[in-house]
């Protein structure tokens, strides 16, 4: 492959591995479970698997919500356990 379809494809791939889309992060693949969730209070509450409203929880990253791998890390992050 040569001329702009080259460099087409090498811009593209760049662009995947420079966002770190080549090899998905724990979070991507699943292993992180617990869901940390940000109130209409703006309190920072995390939920594990099998609590009450975990299945209706939606992480929404431009709402500052985000995934966990373990409640250390979620707390040493400054979120708190869900009460329910």
């Amino acid at each position: 492959m040569t001329g702009p379809a080259f460099v087409f494809a090498a811009i593209v791939s760049f662009g995947v591995l420079a966002m770190g889309s080549a090899a998905p992060s724990a979070q991507e693949s699943g292993a992180c479970n617990i869901k940390g969730n940000v109130s209409t209070r703006g309190e920072r509450i995390y939920h594990v698997p099998g609590q009450k409203y975990y299945n209706e929880t939606r992480i929404s990253a431009s709402h500052g919500e985000r995934w966990f791998c373990s409640e250390a890390e979620a707390r040493a992050a400054g979120w708190r356990a869900s009460r329910v």
